[in-house]
């Protein structure tokens, strides 16, 4: 098993001693997020790699050598300021947290997220070369390579819309954006890709990839795992043991909050010693043991 640490929250930046907690104790539960009377209990026995999701991942580096599993940091950095994503750390401070991961788990461990790209008066194309330019330039020989994708239309986008003020992409934007990235990625050594994504942008040197590859998996872990039909894309199969409407970032862009009084709500009723993310498991509830 592949487990997911977190597509619907960020458990690293927000959560880590509760994350801990459970490894320590062996197990985890996570509740469905489309039935709440449903848990999956999983028990970190059956699983053979972490892959980590976080826009800020220095609360875990030093739990890192406690974790005996093969690890998959994706990190996510972006160039936007604080009107776009409040919370989230000086990225100075994101990309040294980066670096100390590269030294402990290896370059090819560590994988940058520049996601999502959206556009308005104030970020640019060009803004975004040049932001790109210099996170690369920054992360020379600590990254081998980057997912890039570009702004959906989710709920919070739509919420948000005053303050995003998104542009409409054509197609030179996309031509730009492909053309000068993969010159950038390629004078610093590593590789740009899409996932799961309209424009791949592959005619502009980008390569085809996964966030996670069944491929990468195997070399990680000498397993064959199922390609994520859930997701609709070719990357490995996962289970996310996040909860939607619990990350403290508070992303205009974000997918994964829609409801931020709902996230206020659930921050308080987070338990460290909690076997749920978010409170606890109810009279009712159905716990069913989760093997992949």
């Amino acid at each position: 098993m592949i487990l997911y640490v977190s597509g619907r929250t960020d458990i690293v930046a927000f959560y880590t001693p509760w994350f801990m907690n459970r490894y320590k104790e062996g197990y985890v539960d996570v509740r469905n997020p489309f039935n709440r009377k449903l848990v999956s209990r999983i028990y970190f026995s059956d699983v053979d790699l972490i892959l980590f999701c976080t826009k800020n991942p220095k609360p875990i580096i030093p739990y890192i050598v406690d974790i005996d599993k093969p690890i998959i940091f994706q990190v996510t950095l972006t160039s936007y300021n604080n009107d776009i994503e409040p919370n989230v750390p000086d990225k100075k401070d994101v990309i040294n947290s980066i670096k100390e991961i590269s030294k402990i788990l290896g370059k090819d461990n560590v994988v940058i997220r520049y996601d999502p790209i959206l556009i308005n008066d104030k970020y640019t194309v060009n803004y975004h070369v040049h932001a790109f330019d210099k996170m690369c330039s920054l992360l020379n020989g600590y990254v081998s390579k980057i997912i890039v994708s570009f702004v959906d239309n989710y709920k919070n986008v739509r919420n948000n819309m005053n303050i995003l003020n998104i542009k409409e992409f054509y197609n030179e934007d996309f031509k730009t954006i492909g053309t000068e990235f993969s010159r950038i990625a390629s004078k610093n050594g590593m590789s740009v890709q899409t996932c799961f994504e309209e424009k791949n942008l592959c005619d502009y040197g980008f390569i085809s990839g996964e966030c996670l590859s069944v491929e990468e998996a195997y070399i990680l872990t000498g397993k064959k795992f199922k390609k994520w039909k859930a997701r609709g894309c070719e990357c490995a199969q996962m289970v996310d043991i996040g909860e939607y409407n619990s990350c403290k970032h508070f992303c205009k862009y974000c997918y994964a909050n829609y409801d931020e009084k709902q996230v206020i709500n659930n921050v308080k009723i987070h338990d460290e010693t909690s076997s749920l993310l978010i409170g606890h498991v109810k009279e009712g509830d159905v716990v069913k043991i989760r093997k992949d």
